[in-house]
């Protein structure tokens, strides 16, 4: 296990692209109350999202993807897990946008995974998420798909030391 109670933002600075705030605390199991489950969890009797499909086109809209953005960025990556669930399950599953979405989502866990000190899950859950984008171009949803798989490979395979971050571009 990791000395640090929960993981630290990589970049301070990075930009924000949505504007929710973030939740009180980052979740890592076991070292905090359960957000959802526990009633001292940050997100305790809220209700999740139930969004509608969403479009790729229109990514810069959407304030819940662009929230999930943030909180992967921002090392709250239970957090992202669970923003972009909610739009992975509106989008389908098999479809291009909940295969980018599932992507996201697994390369967050395994960053946590990876926090917590469990390197062999970690990198083949970062590796699973990657596959998940190897049919889409280049750019999704604002995402430079090439460049966040490489630079989540390094991180993974510890040539990097920083988790990549994803830039929204267009």
């Amino acid at each position: 296990m990791a000395e640090n109670q929960s993981p630290a933002a990589p970049d301070p600075q990075w930009p924000r692209y949505g504007k929710d705030p973030f939740p009180a605390y980052r979740f890592v199991p076991g070292r905090a109350p359960h957000p959802r489950r526990d009633p001292l969890g940050h997100s305790y009797g809220t209700p999740e999202p139930k969004p509608p499909p969403p479009d790729p086109e229109k990514w810069k809209e959407n304030a819940l993807y662009l929230h999930g953005i943030d909180l992967y960025n921002y090392a709250y990556w239970w957090e992202c897990h669970e923003a972009l669930e909610a739009l992975w399950h509106a989008a389908g599953h098999e479809s291009p946008t909940g295969q980018f979405l599932q992507g996201i989502i697994q390369v967050s866990a395994a960053n946590l995974k990876r926090f917590m000190g469990l390197e062999k899950t970690s990198h083949e859950m970062a590796l699973a998420g990657l596959a998940r984008h190897e049919k889409l171009p280049v750019y999704y949803m604002g995402v430079n798909v090439g460049l966040f798989a490489r630079e989540t490979r390094d991180f993974h395979d510890r040539k990097f030391t920083r988790q990549a971050m994803i830039r929204l571009q267009g």
